[in-house]
């Protein structure tokens, strides 16, 4: 599982967010012309109990690559202790959060968003990750109280791999295909990241998260009631992801694009920021085993419709994002040319 990320050490480290008044330079960014025109459809919000859901999933993945999702049977009492527990963890003061500073090939523990390399400007949030139980840097931050923390995170990792192995038996099945064309998901792998976005002195030229694709199947998205995840439409302009109540966002993955022979859109977003409120999300991501190659489905191939992608596994496509970041996609495309993984 070391997979090297090229990322510096120097952006693995938040700044100390509360100690400043001003926008530093090496956090201001330059506005996007597309800020001022918003994009005026709504992101498709989908009750998993509606007998139609299936359409409705193919019809919101194929055209936004994001969809919200209601009636998902994840307790809401979970979601909230999950919450609490991520605002307990970002209260902390900086240093006691550097003690499980994430190291630079690594997945796990806190730091900045591991595609800040791939941008001049550094971005105005923090994160924490694990994988499974986080026993081991949670008993770093809190010696003596940290098992809520612990049991409440590997019981939201449990109901999260529940509902994302539903929703890709849902996208399957819309495509006319089950769970046996997709055998080797009965072993996922998975990484819970926790996201904060701290209140911030100048939010029209500072940046939460920079534009990306996640590099996941599908990503399961909690956010709070302050609103700030945007997606992009058409290439040019963003459109707010307005946090719906109960609901969970769902976020499709460049492997499920690959999967789907580019069917279904791995939609770019962002996350922005705010002069008022903290903000927190919560991100799951949700693959396949590292060593699994992952190609167009065989059923979704005909003569009309040729494999558009290289087989790639999940653990050889992160590193071709950690190299070519928004090229990935591209760079694997049956008429991209082969690349070279460093």
């Amino acid at each position: 599982m070391n997979i090297h990320l090229s990322v510096s050490s120097h952006h693995l480290i938040p700044l100390d967010f509360k100690s400043l008044v001003t926008l530093p330079n090496s956090h201001t960014w330059a506005p996007s012309s597309s800020d001022h025109h918003p994009f005026p459809d709504s992101v498709p919000v989908i009750d998993l109990s509606d007998p139609n859901a299936t359409p409705l999933v193919r019809l919101a993945s194929e055209k936004w690559g994001v969809f919200q999702v209601t009636n998902h049977g994840v307790p809401m009492n979970l979601i909230k202790q999950t919450q609490l527990q991520t605002h307990r963890l970002f209260a902390l003061p900086r240093d006691q959060k550097l003690r499980v500073l994430r190291s630079p090939d690594g997945f796990t523990g806190y730091g900045s968003a591991r595609i800040s390399d791939n941008f001049p400007k550094l971005m105005w949030s923090e994160g924490f990750s694990m994988m499974g139980s986080p026993l081991e840097h949670a008993s770093q931050l809190w010696p003596r109280h940290h098992a809520n923390f612990c049991n409440v995170m590997e019981e939201y990792q449990k109901e999260m791999k529940g509902l994302a192995a539903k929703l890709i038996e849902l996208m399957l099945r819309s495509l006319g295909l089950n769970n046996e064309d997709a055998k080797w998901l009965r072993h996922p792998r998975s990484l819970l990241q926790l996201n904060s976005y701290p209140v911030c002195p100048d939010p029209t030229r500072a940046m939460g998260l920079a534009p990306h694709t996640d590099s996941s199947l599908l990503t399961l998205l909690y956010q709070t009631t302050t609103g700030g995840l945007q997606v992009l439409v058409d290439g040019v302009l963003w459109a707010p992801v307005y946090p719906t109540a109960g609901a969970l966002v769902v976020n499709v993955g460049d492997l499920m694009h690959i999967l789907s022979n580019g069917r279904f859109k791995s939609a770019v977003h962002r996350a922005i920021v705010n002069k008022v409120h903290h903000r927190i999300s919560i991100a799951y991501f949700y693959g396949p085993p590292w060593d699994v190659k992952i190609s167009p489905l065989t059923k979704l191939i005909d003569h009309d419709h040729p494999p558009l992608y290289h087989p790639v596994t999940w653990r050889e496509y992160l590193g071709y994002k950690a190299t070519h970041f928004n090229k990935a996609l591209e760079l694997i495309r049956n008429d991209g040319g082969e690349i070279q993984a460093n």
